[in-house]
């Protein structure tokens, strides 16, 4: 039945029904994780000897769901697990007092609050707390605008696509090839305005051009199968679910950790936030740097696995998780196992150079190259 065929009374109810419906959803999809922003279980680590370290811990626990502690042995082993996007961000116990390590290019939003919420919680009254970003954002994009803000145009054009291929007939090898192709073009225009002119991106531009590529033939891959098994009530659907609970419940704005529940859970499982852009360049533009250090697009989004793609991984090679009610997790000792120290390692091991790379000194019998 045609809708011009009903009659005008019901034709007006329906409009003046749908429309408000719509607004409403936009507006709880929009808004609501937006107004519920905080730190919910967000991964901090916590580095020193267990002794130090005790009190700190109690203080930040004293904010009951906000951090998900990992311990780790020396502010060493914190920034590694830093750069391998396990936690957001360290608190390091030194004879000095506490010194907080972060990395904006995962969240410059998470970076922000833990400067805040460590100064208050870990700090001593009146005493600030010294910080350093371990892997900062871009010089040209401190605060990850681009990234955030191109998951909104990429999803609109995977769902274009999506819905050009169904209402043009296309199907089977063909319709794969035109999202396909379609998607390719998308992602050479993203990566040539933001890694070729707005320089906000590092890394090999045909790298960005395939996670943009890719990010958007996930969302129009989506929306034509939604057509395909459903017929044109599956374009509603899936532009609904793409743009209304997969955009805003992505998290790329801050991080998955810090929207309300269930929110952050379901923006994962969505294509925006699964494979959006900000996880997506986190996981395919790694790239090294002297002696292993990483650039900002190795920890941008975090997107580890475990804990969704807007956050760092939770793999834990030996520590214990510590829980709300004082008890721990896991089967790894306390305190961490000790490094065997080669005479090359016993100034420290770890030196910076004026660029602010960091290279470690290895053992002569260990110069095998290892995989990480």
């Amino acid at each position: 039945m045609s809708p011009t065929s009903l009659p005008t009374h019901r034709r007006i109810a329906a409009v003046l029904v749908l429309i408000p419906t719509l607004v409403a959803l936009a507006l709880w999809a929009f808004a609501w994780p937006a107004a519920r922003t905080a730190p919910r279980d967000v991964p901090l680590g916590v580095a020193g000897p267990p002794a130090a370290t005790a009190p700190v811990a109690h203080q930040l626990e004293q904010r009951e769901g906000a951090f998900d502690l990992h311990r780790y042995a020396d502010e060493a082993e914190a920034r590694d697990a830093i750069e391998d996007r396990e936690v957001y961000g360290a608190v390091v116990v030194t004879p000095q007092g506490p010194k907080l390590l972060t990395a904006s290019a995962a969240s410059p939003a998470v970076a922000q609050l833990l400067q805040q919420a460590v100064a208050h919680q870990a700090g001593a009254p009146g005493q600030a707390v010294p910080t350093e970003d371990v892997v900062p954002a871009a010089a040209s994009d401190p605060r990850g605008a681009v990234l955030n803000t191109s998951v909104l145009p990429l999803a609109l054009a995977g769902i274009g696509a999506g819905v050009a291929v169904t209402l043009l007939g296309l199907r089977g090898l063909v319709a794969v090839g035109a999202l396909a192709g379609s998607a390719a073009l998308v992602g050479a225009v993203a990566a040539t305005l933001s890694h070729s002119w707005l320089d906000a991106l590092p890394g090999n531009w045909w790298a960005v051009a395939g996670t943009f590529a890719l990010a958007t033939l996930a969302v129009s891959g989506a929306v034509a199968g939604l057509a395909a098994l459903l017929g044109r009530p599956g374009l509603g659907l899936g532009a609904l679910l793409m743009m209304l609970i997969g955009n805003p419940f992505s998290g790329a704005a801050s991080a998955p950790e810090m929207l309300p529940e269930p929110a952050g859970v379901i923006g994962q499982w969505l294509p925006p936030g699964a494979g959006g852009v900000a996880p997506a360049i986190g996981r395919l533009l790694r790239r090294r740097v002297g002696g292993g250090a990483r650039t900002h697009a190795d920890v941008v989004g975090g997107a580890g696995t475990g804990r969704g793609a807007g956050g760092p991984r939770r793999a834990r090679p030996y520590g214990t998780r510590l829980r709300r009610d004082g008890t721990r997790t896991g089967t790894g000792s306390l305190t961490p196992p000790v490094r065997p120290r080669t005479p090359a390692a016993a100034d420290g091991g770890a030196r910076r150079d004026p660029c602010g790379i960091t290279t470690r000194a290895i053992h002569p019998a260990r110069q095998a190259p290892r995989s990480r």
